[in-house]
C-alpha cells in the first residue's frame, strides 16, 4: 500500500499536498492544476515574499523554460476564484464553526499597485487599513473582503480568515473605462448575499466598521443576515409606532415620537449605566472593563423602510477611549454580545499583520485586468 506521505515516482508534488488540496481541484483544468499545486508547494516552502518566482525557485524550477506558464495561472487562465471561496468558505466553517452563529467581517482598504503594463495605474485590495501599503500614486480603486472568524475549541482562539475578495472600483476609474459606477457598500451588499446563499439554513452575523454602517445596506441583508456595525451618535432614531385603532384612517405610521440623540446620553445624570467585561478588546488579553447602555429602537432614513434595532452606546470608564455607538439589527442580541462580536473585527488587522511577519505576504503587482 502507497504511503500517502511520499509521493508518487516521477512526481514532483507530494501525494499529502495533492489530498489537501482535493476539495478545488474541479474548480481548475488538469494542465492548470499540476501548476496549481506547483505554485502552492513553493509558497510553503519560500521564506520572504511570496512571488512566484520565488515558488518557482524553491522548488528547483529556477532554470525551466515554461516558467512563463505558472506566470499565466494568475492573468491568462480560466478559473473562478469565486468558486474557490466558495469551497474555502465551506471547508471553514465545516472544520471550524460546526454549529452556532457564523461571524463574517467586512473590511476594506485601498493597495497600491503599479506597473508599465496597468492600465489604471492603481488598483484595490483587501487588507486592513493600519497595513496599507503607502504610495504617492492616487488610489483608483477601492477594495471589499469578507473574514470569517472562526474560535478553535479547547483553545478559545479567535482567527479571522478571508475568504471572499471583491475589487470595487472607483468612480474615475469607472468613468475612464464607460462602466457604471457601483459604490463599496453596494459591492459589499452583493458579497453579503451570496455569503448567504453559501450558507443556507446557517445564522450568519455581518460586523463592519463606520464604512458600512449604511442603512440600504443593513435593510438590503436583514431578511438573510444580522448586522452588527458601527452607530453615528446623531443617529435618527425613534419609536415604536403606537398601536393602530380600529377608526383610524389613512397609512399606518411606520415610526413613533423622536428619541433623543445618543450624544446627550453621556451627560445625562439619569443615564443607567451597566458594567461589562470584554475578552480580548484590542491588545486587552485580561479583557477591558467598560460601561454600556442600550435599547431597541426604530433607524430611520427617508425613503427607505423603518429597520428595528438594538442600539449599544459605549464609554470607557478609565476615560482613554472616546464615547462609541453600534447597533444590530438582531434585537435579540444582548449588549454585551453585540460588543464582543464587533472586536472581532481586531482580529482582521492581527492576522493580516501576522501573514505580512511571517509569511512575507505583499502586495501585488497587477499588470492586467484578467488577473483575479
Amino acid at each position: 500500500m502507497l504511503d500517502q506521505n511520499k509521493a508518487v515516482i516521477g512526481d514532483p508534488v507530494p501525494q499529502i499536498l495533492r489530498q489537501w488540496l482535493q476539495a478545488w481541484r474541479p474548480c481548475f483544468t488538469a494542465s492548470s492544476w499540476e501548476h496549481v499545486l506547483v505554485l502552492v508547494m513553493g509558497g510553503l516552502l519560500a521564506t520572504g515574499k511570496r512571488t512566484v518566482t520565488s515558488c518557482l525557485r524553491v522548488t528547483g524550477r529556477a532554470d525551466d523554460a515554461n516558467f512563463a506558464t505558472y506566470h499565466q495561472i494568475l492573468n491568462r487562465a480560466r478559473w473562478s476564484s469565486r468558486a474557490v471561496a466558495r469551497r474555502l468558505l465551506g471547508i471553514v466553517v465545516e472544520r471550524l464553526v460546526p454549529d452556532g452563529p457564523v461571524a463574517i467581517g467586512m473590511d476594506d482598504t485601498i493597495e497600491r499597485r503599479w506597473g508599465v503594463g496597468s492600465p489604471h495605474g492603481v488598483y484595490t485590495a483587501t487588507r486592513p487599513a493600519p497595513v496599507t501599503a503607502i504610495s504617492s500614486k492616487p488610489a483608483d480603486c477601492a477594495g471589499s473582503a469578507s473574514w470569517c472568524s472562526p474560535r478553535r475549541h479547547g483553545l478559545g482562539l479567535i482567527k479571522a480568515l478571508p475568504v471572499l475578495t471583491l475589487l470595487a472600483p472607483s468612480e474615475r476609474s469607472n468613468r475612464q473605462r464607460g462602466c457604471r459606477h457601483k459604490l463599496l457598500t453596494d459591492w459589499a451588499r452583493q458579497g453579503a448575499l451570496q455569503l448567504s446563499r453559501w450558507l443556507p439554513g446557517r445564522r450568519i452575523i455581518f460586523i463592519g466598521d463606520s464604512s458600512f454602517a449604511v442603512h440600504e445596506l443593513a435593510h438590503a441583508i436583514v431578511r438573510w443576515a444580522a448586522r452588527i456595525s458601527r452607530l453615528r451618535l446623531d443617529a435618527n432614531l425613534f419609536a415604536q409606532p403606537a398601536g393602530r385603532t380600529a377608526r383610524a384612517m389613512g397609512r399606518p405610521a411606520q415610526k413613533g415620537r423622536a428619541l433623543p440623540k445618543l450624544k446627550p446620553l453621556l451627560a445625562n445624570p439619569a443615564t443607567r449605566w451597566t458594567s461589562i467585561l470584554v475578552s480580548a478588546c484590542y491588545g486587552h488579553v485580561s479583557g477591558k472593563a467598560l460601561e454600556t447602555t442600550s435599547d431597541i429602537a426604530s433607524w430611520y432614513r427617508p425613503d427607505t423602510p423603518v429597520l428595528p434595532v438594538r442600539w449599544v452606546l459605549v464609554r470607557d470608564p478609565d476615560g482613554k477611549r472616546g464615547p462609541q455607538a453600534f447597533f444590530s439589527t438582531d434585537i435579540t442580541l444582548g449588549p454585551a454580545d453585540i460588543i464582543a462580536l464587533y472586536v472581532r473585527r481586531w482580529q482582521i488587522e492581527v492576522t493580516f499583520t501576522e501573514t505580512r511577519a511571517h509569511l512575507g505576504v505583499e502586495t501585488q503587482r497587477q499588470w492586467t485586468d484578467e488577473m483575479p
